[in-house]
């Protein structure tokens, strides 16, 4: 008898289906049920589930209050003067060297490692966090929501290293010779102009962003990755709109430099720059390569 067309392609599907099954069973035989839990443990997460988490975190940020922001942001701030602080108390007691920078520039981590490990608001963080959760729903609630966010601990954030600033220079926390240490590495912004401040502060702000992408994978080496990214921002000299604003405050203060220069010269272009580093460059390229999946 001649086989139907439609009894012919029932047999096929029964051939698909008993080779996956042979291709099944081999693969048991081959791995054992612990040894494929062991894989699963062992594979780095994928595209999309990195996405995920850095995305509910913007999420859950962007619903917390604002005093809570506030008061993180604050502390991010003070945290941060530390950067400036024990970069200081290496320069001065390492020689004056060429290679100098390359170990005191580890100090520039300390801040970070406060900020970041103790979940305080640092406003370049949030240029990653809080955008993936308006590219997956554009509207204006959520654009308000981010705007409010970065505002809050943006100002709070600038309001934590001016208190520090006012600490370090007008009380007798810090020995002079910390002081003047302080104050040498700030003097290095005065030789930035406009530009060089902008286009070094989208550096910075790509590996923030960089930094925060790859935390949720990073299990314990959270603290390796956060020291890496941040001590290149440092030995690449590069700006960064919270670590900077210490040096900034500091320069004004000593009377090197005038408040508005320092807001037009320093606060703009820096701001600007981390903005379109974490945010046009590094959040953009990470949703589009998920936003097919996800």
């Amino acid at each position: 008898m001649t086989a139907t067309p439609a009894s012919s392609a029932q047999k096929q599907r029964d051939n698909a289906k008993a080779q996956r099954q042979g291709k099944a069973k081999g693969t048991a035989k081959g791995i054992t049920e612990r040894e494929n839990v062991d894989v699963e443990e062992l594979s780095s997460p994928r595209t999309p589930v990195i996405y995920e988490v850095v995305r509910r975190i913007g999420d859950e940020e962007m619903q917390r209050p604002a005093t809570s922001l506030w008061w993180s942001g604050v502390a991010a701030g003070l945290s941060m003067s530390f950067s400036l602080l024990a970069q200081a108390i290496l320069e001065i007691h390492l020689p004056d060297t060429p290679w100098r920078p390359l170990l005191s520039g580890f100090g520039y981590c300390v801040g970070f490692l406060m900020a970041v490990l103790g979940r305080q608001q640092l406003f370049t963080e949030s240029t990653i966090t809080v955008v993936l959760p308006v590219f997956a729903d554009l509207n204006w609630a959520n654009i308000w929501r981010m705007a409010r966010l970065w505002t809050i601990v943006l100002v709070a954030n600038l309001a934590g290293t001016l208190i520090a600033a006012l600490i370090c220079s007008y009380t007798p926390v810090l020995r002079p010779d910390l002081l003047h240490g302080m104050l040498t590495i700030s003097r290095g912004l005065l030789a930035l102009g406009w530009w060089d401040m902008f286009f070094r502060a989208i550096s910075s702000g790509f590996l923030i962003a960089a930094m925060v992408w790859m935390i949720p994978s990073a299990e314990n080496a959270k603290f390796s990755v956060i020291t890496l990214m941040t001590y290149l921002i440092a030995i690449g000299g590069f700006t960064h709109i919270v670590a900077g604003s210490m040096e900034a405050y500091m320069l004004v203060l000593a009377g090197d430099w005038e408040w508005w220069r320092m807001i037009g010269q320093f606060v703009m272009p820096v701001l600007l720059g981390n903005i379109v580093g974490g945010t046009a460059l590094f959040a953009l390229i990470s949703y589009a390569q998920v936003m097919e999946e996800i």
